[in-house]
């Protein structure tokens, strides 16, 4: 036996005594998201990415690309030890053209799929994934009604799971006697988030009595008076608080049209209310103070935070959003597997993999996959304040575990 084969023969015996200890997670990548093993070939292995490029929803959809890429670029351009050739096709704004999207991936043979921004383009792809047998990594959209799938898994979260997380703060927050408002758009993730609140809530507890305000869904920016009807209505309730669903344009749109009508009480809404550019579009007195919960927060103090939130701003001069952060778990999910899956690598093989690829190091906390191919993981209280002369979402604590 030569030098080389006896060192990779030891390496080998010393991977599956790791596997055996630590199921699997040794012989699969490092700590804080990068690769501690050799390349294993040489072989590109094809991933096909499915985000927004165009449309209203393009800013996730390259903070979600962004994600996947410094994966690749902290770890030489490798998934599982194979460099890798990833396909980018435009999700854009409707179920018909994340079709369409998917149709040209899938032609192209790839051997997994990752993405997907919009809720209803995932609704409207859950068959032909499953049927393709190909598996998706999902890194966003999320509905509670997607159930009972083989192919599709998620490393963001499930729509309900914000207000879930952060209804128990906003009870003990308002007191005894505090008159809740709930707004939100009439949309899959709009009345997800609304279920998730009302139900950890307590859908008979007085201080939710009075019935949803349900505004129109505005995937881009409101007409100049869009939202005015329905504000009307929320300032008349003269509220303690409210619980909001918005994000991007329509966030913005909504906050700004909420403090001109005079609104100063307490707002909690999900974290994408405030998250990405949003605090850069807006006047202190509009957001300082709001509080958000979300999987993810920019200063976590661990170990794969401090690295990957380094590296996001060096790349990229901004400040990380749980969308990016998502997508870059999407990736090291998939190196994960592919190392488990081996030499036999083929879509059924990897999805197989998936299932055992054990807690992943997350910039957000460890987390594994549950029994609906979601994450367990923990969730955060975060507030707008100023940090220096900008507005920040500030980290205050945990709030719950959920998955």
């Amino acid at each position: 036996m030569s030098q080389m084969d006896r060192r990779r023969a030891l390496k080998l015996l010393g991977s599956l005594g790791a596997l055996g200890a630590t199921g699997l997670t040794a012989a699969c990548g490092g700590q804080d998201g990068v690769e501690t093993e050799e390349p294993i070939s040489d072989e590109p292995v094809r991933i096909g990415m499915i985000v927004a490029q165009s449309g209203v929803y393009k800013p996730i959809g390259d903070e979600m690309l962004r994600g996947f890429q410094l994966y690749l670029d902290l770890n030489d351009q490798r998934l599982g030890g194979h460099p890798v050739d990833l396909v980018v096709a435009d999700e854009g704004e409707t179920p018909e053209s994340g079709r369409a999207a998917l149709d040209e991936l899938v032609k192209q043979r790839v051997l997994a799929l990752t993405g997907v921004v919009n809720s209803s383009v995932m609704l409207g792809m859950r068959d032909a994934v499953e049927q393709a047998k190909i598996p998706l990594i999902g890194s966003n959209s999320s509905p509670s009604t997607l159930q009972s799938v083989v192919y599709i898994w998620r490393t963001s979260y499930i729509n309900d799971e914000p207000g879930r997380a952060l209804a128990p703060y906003v009870k003990d927050a308002v007191g005894a006697n505090g008159k809740v408002a709930i707004i939100a758009p009439d949309y899959d993730a709009g009345r997800d988030s609304v279920q998730g609140f009302r139900q950890s809530f307590g859908e008979s507890d007085d201080r939710i009595s009075d019935p949803v305000i349900w505004t129109k869904y505005f995937p881009g920016k409101p007409d100049r008076n869009g939202f005015a009807p329905y504000i009307e209505q929320l300032v008349e309730r003269d509220p303690d608080a409210i619980y909001c669903f918005y994000s991007g344009e329509a966030a913005i749109e909504f906050l700004k049209k909420l403090r001109q009508a005079g609104y100063r009480n307490r707002i909690y809404a999900p974290g994408f209310l405030t998250e990405g550019p949003v605090l850069g579009q807006l006047r202190q007195r509009d957001a300082e103070g709001i509080v958000t919960s979300l999987n993810y927060s920019a200063d976590l103090n661990n170990a794969a935070n401090r690295r990957f939130a380094s590296a996001f701003r060096k790349a990229h001069g901004s400040t990380p959003t749980t969308y990016a952060m998502a997508s870059y778990d999407a990736a090291q999910v998939l190196s994960k597997g592919i190392r488990i899956a081996g030499n036999d690598l083929n879509p059924l093989q990897l999805n197989l993999a998936l299932g055992r690829v054990g807690q992943i190091d997350s910039p957000r906390g460890p987390w594994q996959f549950n029994q609906p191919r979601t994450p367990q993981q923990k969730w955060y209280l975060r507030e707008v304040k100023l940090d220096g002369q900008v507005l920040s979402n500030v980290l205050i604590n945990e709030l719950a575990t959920l998955g």
